[in-house]
């Protein structure tokens, strides 16, 4: 499949909005799949390290 232009290329034959939706959906929950857990990784931690403070001080 070829283009004549680049606009051609984002429009996709009437088909862009679709296609490029597909694809910012798909990003979306890429970047979800790696930034949930990194933030869940972190709350984790800080919750142990307030745990162990709070078993220290008693």
């Amino acid at each position: 499949m070829s283009f004549a232009s680049f606009s051609d290329f984002i429009a996709m034959g009437t088909h862009g909005p679709y296609v490029w939706s597909c694809y910012a959906i798909s990003l979306a929950v890429l970047g979800l799949n790696v930034a949930l857990p990194m933030f869940a990784r972190r709350r984790y931690l800080q919750d142990e390290a307030r745990r162990l403070r709070r078993e220290e001080s008693q």
